[in-house]
């Protein structure tokens, strides 16, 4: 392939994910294209049609491997949780690169067995953790990196909703086969950040509880970890949040940040909004900027705002088409995915039978 042809995406699946977010990042990523959707819903084709004119459409994702030769260069699999082990098992054993979204299996284990695989075929595979590019987050990993907080004692992290009605849909499905619940939705999240930024997990406590009426699985969950550096992470997650509590605290030995409010760019993005065309993508008002400090509260004015980072979702995918072009790393990999699969899959057992969980350092690494 000449290097100035776009590589050809395959996007399993048009649902929130993909249409939401997988689609327009994909369109919006120089030397990317979407090339075909895949979905039997004709509802769903309608609207990819109608959003991307001239996109290919499948019914079946074996279409998109299977026959003379690949005829995409890249797969998403942006498909119900329970399918994303099969779809990449396929894709990798065809030799065809795959892009997951998180979680990228139920288990560690799972995890794993999908780097060895693409290892020994020699296929490009990563996780789409788009939060770790959220305006805030970025915010934080510079004030740490430049030693503005000193060293870090405690992290807070909360991604909460006030949601008290059921949606419905095997997110809130209690069948374990469909991997639903907030600890592997949101918790995916919040459990990545808090090891990209603190190293790997040792000690996990959780309380996972299900409090809507009818609901059948976790919308209400906190999770522990006690990080082998030393720092201790408390993250929340929640569809039962009546007041909403800071995204971010986080409280060092020389003074503490607290931001509230998310990243805007889902919003943007579900409103029809798309990066490029040199327009400002991933900003917020200075309304909504963190404040840094001792001693103070921010809630009354307290410490000093510090601008946020713009936001950047578009550049996960244009980390993949660099890897992918010039055989770089992934820019979430699979490995990272099993550091976060493990300390998920101790945060249930803890739930579950009301203790802690110690975990070797070199399995929640997974290096």
């Amino acid at each position: 392939m000449h290097p100035s042809t776009p590589l050809r995406v395959g996007l399993i699946g048009y649902g929130l994910a993909g249409s939401v977010f997988h689609a327009p990042l994909v369109s919006a990523t120089d030397g990317l294209v979407l090339d075909t959707v895949v979905t039997s819903d004709p509802g769903r084709q309608a609207q990819a049609r109608e959003a991307h004119p001239g996109v290919r459409i499948a019914t079946t994702a074996t279409e998109l491997w299977e026959g003379a030769g690949p005829r995409v260069d890249l797969v998403v699999i942006a498909s119900p949780n329970k399918t994303h082990v099969p779809l990449a098992t396929a894709a990798l054993t065809a030799g065809v690169p795959v892009v997951v979204d998180k979680p990228l299996a139920a288990t560690a284990a799972e995890a794993r067995e999908l780097t060895d695989l693409a290892e020994r075929t020699g296929t490009f595979l990563s996780v789409f953790q788009n939060r770790r590019w959220d305006n805030d987050f970025l915010t934080l990993r510079r004030l740490i990196a430049d030693g503005e907080l000193g060293e870090i004692q405690r992290f807070e992290s909360r991604f909460e909703r006030w949601r008290p009605q059921l949606k419905g849909g095997w997110r809130e499905s209690g069948a374990p086969e469909e991997i639903g619940g907030l600890l592997y939705d949101l918790g995916s999240h919040v459990v990545d950040q808090a090891l990209v930024l603190f190293g790997p997990a040792v000690r996990v406590y959780a309380e996972a509880d299900v409090r809507r009426p009818g609901a059948e699985t976790d919308d209400d969950t906190f999770i522990a970890l006690t990080h082998a550096s030393g720092v201790r992470s408390h993250l929340y997650v929640s569809a039962t949040t009546a007041q909403l509590g800071p995204r971010f605290r986080v409280l060092g030995s020389r003074a503490g940040y607290v931001k509230y409010g998310l990243d805007p760019q889902e919003a943007a993005l579900r409103e029809g909004l798309r990066p490029g065309g040199g327009q400002p993508w991933g900003e917020e008002p200075e309304h909504m900027w963190g404040r840094l400090g001792s001693g103070e509260s921010p809630a009354t004015g307290g410490g000093t705002p510090v601008p946020t980072l713009p936001g950047d979702y578009p550049a996960y995918y244009a980390a993949v088409a660099a890897a992918l072009r010039e055989g770089g790393p992934a820019p979430v990999t699979a490995h990272e995915a099993a550091r976060c699969l493990a300390v998920l899959e101790a945060a249930r057992t803890s739930s579950r039978d009301g203790v802690t969980v110690d975990i070797a350092a070199d399995m929640s690494d997974s290096q």
